[in-house]
Parts: structure tokens; C-alpha cells; sequence
């Protein structure tokens, strides 16, 4: 597969998947959304892949969603809905992987970045991470069904410090939170995702699917129930004044003047 910004390499039962838009930003654009939606489905039938490494650059995993794409106010509601529907397909379809799924970060990981970080079984991150959730501060919900994702990992306290009230979470603090699973020196968190990848691989291949399915299942069962609104919920915001407030200060690097309309 040749793709623009996304790569696959593949060893014996592992798979590294890298995501480089070479800008050192690695933002969401529509284009890497469908590259990596397009990467999730190679994997659907592959028997052989028991680990599947997902990593951005040496230094950042993503700054979360393309800020430049097409303004909502000069679409429909019927293709603002299609796009807005994107990044939550994309989850759905990593989080069904049966394959054993870690995500090795390094620098940020912002809003998009962070949602689809949540989806996979594992992270790891280098010391000099960051996880940053500026949705709610833009004037926009947080989406792509990462609420109950996150809640599962962290509760609902330390979801709503992330997503509710923005913070800034280190790498450290991941860790101790259960956000994160391994932490690293700065460089170093694709080795340390690959040691788990390594220990998948030498699991036998049919029990370690079943079992990633039944703890799954377990964890996830109500997570569509709670959140299947939620893409609408960030077409509606989108279209709010404190929406357009929060990306015009966020460029203009000024604090927001937010009114509730």
C-alpha cells in the first residue's frame, strides 16, 4: 500500500505503522483520517499480525485536528455530519482490530491525537510527552466517542481535568493516572511500545485475539450507548459564535472573549 503520510512496515508477527505529514505538526487533516482509516481495514483478515505499533515522529505524535480545513460555514449539515463522522469511524474501526494495538508517543499528543490514542489497548510515551484536550476551550465537545474511552482509563474525576478543564497532562502524570502503560527516556517510546508488541507476538495467536475480544467487550459495552451523539454534538457546536471565538484566539494567540452563544 503507498499512501502520503502513512507507512507500514512489517516483521515476522509485528507491524509498525508510522504517521509523518512532515511537518512536524502531524495534524488530523481529512487526507491522514482516510489514510488511516484505510491502514485499520489492511489489517482486517491478517492472520498473520499478532501486534500492530502505531507512532508519529521522533518528535510529536499529533497537534489533533486540522484547524485549516474547510470552514463548517460553507458546507450543508449533510456534508458537515459526513466529516464530522470521519475521525469516529476511524476509532471504531482501530479499537476492532483483533490485533494486540500500542501507540508510541513522542511530544505532543493534542486533542484528535489524544482521541485516538485512547482507542488502543496500550501507550507508551517518552518523559517529554504531553496530552492536551483544547476542544472545550475552543468552543467545540469533545468527539470521536473518546468520553467513555477515557473515563475506562482514567474515571470520570481525571476525564473531566483533561477534557472538561483542559489541562496539560505530562507523561508522568499519564502514567500515573492509567492513561499511560510504559513510560520511556524522550526518543525511546517506539522501543518500549515494541517490547509489549514482542511479548503479543510470542502469545499464542488465537486465545490472545479471544481474550483482547472478551476484555473488550467487557470494558466497552455501554461506550456507543453513551456516545453516539457526539459527532452531532461537534456539528452543533461548530456552529456557535464561541466556536468561531476560540479558533480566531487560538490564532491570534489572545485569550478567548466567550458570550454562551
Amino acid at each position: 500500500m503507498s499512501w502520503k503520510y502513512v507507512t507500514i512496515e512489517k516483521k515476522d508477527r509485528i507491524a509498525i505503522v508510522r504517521i509523518d505529514r512532515g511537518d512536524g505538526v502531524n495534524a488530523m487533516s481529512t487526507e491522514l483520517i482516510g489514510e488511516l482509516t484505510e491502514a485499520a481495514r489492511s489489517f482486517d483478515g491478517d492472520l498473520e499480525t499478532a501486534a500492530i505499533v502505531v507512532a508519529g515522529t521522533d518528535k510529536v505524535f499529533s497537534m489533533g485536528y486540522d484547524l485549516k480545513q474547510p470552514r463548517a460555514a460553507d458546507m450543508g449539515l449533510g456534508e458537515q455530519r459526513y466529516l464530522n463522522q470521519m475521525g469516529p469511524k476511524l476509532c471504531r474501526l482501530w479499537e476492532e482490530l483483533e490485533q494486540i494495538t500500542i501507540c508510541a508517543v513522542e511530544g505532543w499528543c493534542v486533542g484528535g491525537g489524544v482521541a485516538f490514542a485512547v482507542v488502543f489497548d496500550l501507550r507508551v510515551a517518552s518523559k517529554g510527552a504531553t496530552f492536551y484536550a483544547p476542544e472545550i476551550e475552543r468552543g467545540m465537545n469533545m468527539s470521536w466517542q473518546s468520553v467513555p474511552r477515557t473515563v475506562n482509563l482514567v474515571g470520570p474525576a481525571r476525564t473531566k481535568r483533561l477534557f472538561a478543564l483542559a489541562e496539560r497532562i505530562s507523561a508522568e502524570t499519564a502514567e500515573n493516572w492509567g492513561l499511560v502503560d510504559g513510560l520511556t527516556e524522550d526518543g525511546e517510546a517506539l522501543a518500549g511500545a515494541l517490547k509489549f508488541a514482542n511479548r503479543a507476538a510470542g502469545m499464542p495467536p488465537i486465545p490472545l485475539r479471544m481474550i483482547k475480544n472478551g476484555i473488550n467487550g467487557a470494558a466497552n459495552a455501554l461506550n456507543t450507548a453513551t456516545s453516539f451523539m457526539d459527532a452531532d454534538q461537534h456539528t452543533l457546536s461548530r456552529q456557535t459564535e464561541d466556536f468561531e471565538e476560540g479558533v480566531q484566539s487560538f490564532l491570534e494567540k489572545r485569550p478567548p472573549d466567550y458570550s454562551g452563544r
